[in-house]
């Protein structure tokens, strides 16, 4: 039977709107601001009241499997990802097994064909030796090459410089990098060790891994892109000074794109003091004034994709002292609520919420049929109810890990229903743990 979601102001394309959705199988058929003429013929949600955006898009998740799997797993994380509207996700290649290989990447596709709820795709890991490897991905299938131009989790540093021209010369597909230069860290490291020993606090986490170091790396990637004509995309940017290697074309004229995170654009150093390591990633959280910039580069599209470095580590793992302490942390159930959170503190419009999480990762990777609510697109749809408050907690947290930087928090919108491919995943706390997302297939 078709799915009729009706009354419902829709967010779409810049349009803010009163209309009625059709759902028929797996794809949209209809947008429209008239009923059909036989209600009976449809399975009917009433959305008076709420608001309806496309699936989120989130181009940078790290779900932990294989390998390790016992902070995260792909069916867990993609729970909580449909939970939190988030109805694709493209996920990093730093697992155990790492995804360098074809035959590894295969892998994951089978591990997400049997447990992710959310549709998938999943960027393929660059490295100082499988050039080779990289050249026999599949365009069609792939969101994208991934380059750590900076240790990370996983410890996958490309810092061979033939070898980073070799990939951005020939890669055949979009290059995602991390970007923090190793030897100015490394530098930063032993003068705090030196300093503080053993008792580094959370709170020097922005000065080791510092501006300075992001910027040096970021530019060098920006360089590599316009010497080769590479398709570049810059990840998770944290800093204001990145911002003056960005243009604010829009996104379909750009061969040199950026990301922000979300927690990016929420905490400051300021919340080191206040939850230590909860809000310890790589690359840091850093001042005010960096947060303040980034958000502006964000409106005026400097900055083109909003997404979140979801990276789980148990609390055990993320409260050691700061030499044992893991980077990184959940965010991909609330990362829509934090963004209509800044919209509802007039911050931001939701019709530019819509863009960066919807709209341009789909044009960015250039997704089949998703990231808009359009006839004949696939039914990604989220429902939200934006005067609804929903408070993080222990009980309603998804995540394998058990916890999240925001618990505690009201957020002054609650996100209702899910729709993935048409079928309805996600209803009011409830998750249909039984329905498998696709992979994602790319027009290229």
């Amino acid at each position: 039977m078709k799915q009729l979601i009706k009354n419902v102001r829709i967010i779409n394309e810049g349009a803010d709107f009163i209309g009625n959705i059709i759902i028929d199988n797996e794809l949209i058929v209809s947008v429209s601001s008239k009923l059909p003429d036989n209600l009976s013929d449809y399975t009917v949600i009433d959305g008076q009241g709420e608001t309806a955006i496309p699936g989120v898009i989130d181009d940078q998740v790290h779900f932990r499997e294989p390998g390790l799997t016992h902070k995260a797993d792909i069916f867990t994380e993609s729970r909580a990802a449909v939970a939190g509207g988030v109805t694709s996700f493209m996920e990093m290649p730093n697992t155990n097994p790492q995804t360098v290989t074809i035959n590894e990447l295969n892998k994951k596709h089978e591990l997400a064909a049997g447990k992710s709820l959310a549709n998938y795709s999943f960027y393929f890991g660059a490295t100082n030796d499988n050039l080779q490897e990289v050249k026999k991905i599949d365009t069609r299938k792939v969101c994208g090459v991934k380059v750590f131009m900076g240790s990370s989790t996983g410890n996958m540093l490309v810092d061979n410089e033939k070898t980073l021209q070799a990939i951005f010369a020939e890669s055949p597909i979009l290059i995602a990098t991390h970007s923090e230069d190793e030897s100015i860290i490394q530098a930063n490291l032993k003068k705090f060790k030196e300093q503080y020993g053993n008792n580094i606090l959370s709170e020097h986490h922005p000065l080791i891994r510092s501006a300075e170091a992001c910027y040096k790396s970021s530019a060098k990637a920006v360089e590599l892109a316009e010497k080769y004509g590479s398709k570049l995309h810059v990840l998770h940017l944290s800093t204001a000074k990145e911002m003056s290697l960005f243009s604010s074309a829009p996104i379909e004229n750009k061969r040199i794109t950026a990301e922000v995170c979300v927690h990016h654009l929420w905490f400051d150093d300021s919340y080191y003091k206040i939850l230590g390591n909860k809000v310890r990633w790589n690359p840091a959280v850093k001042s005010a004034t960096d947060r303040e910039a980034l958000f502006n580069a964000l409106l005026n599209n400097k900055l083109d994709v909003v997404a979140t470095d979801h990276a789980p580590h148990l609390l055990k793992e993320k409260m050691n002292g700061y030499l044992n302490s893991a980077s990184g942390g959940p965010l991909v159930q609330h990362s829509l609520q934090v963004m209509l959170e800044m919209h509802l503190q007039n911050k931001i419009d939701i019709t530019t919420v819509v863009e960066k999480m919807c709209h341009a990762p789909a044009k960015l990777f250039n997704i089949n049929k998703r990231g808009f609510i359009k006839e004949g697109y696939f039914a990604d749809i989220v429902l939200i109810d934006l005067n609804k408050p929903y408070t993080v907690s222990p009980e309603n947290i998804l995540y394998k890990c058990g916890w999240s930087p925001f618990e505690g928090y009201t957020f002054k919108s609650t996100i209702t229903h899910t729709f993935v491919n048409g079928n309805l995943i996600y209803k009011n706390g409830n998750v249909n743990s039984d329905y498998r997302g696709m992979a994602l297939s790319f027009d290229r």
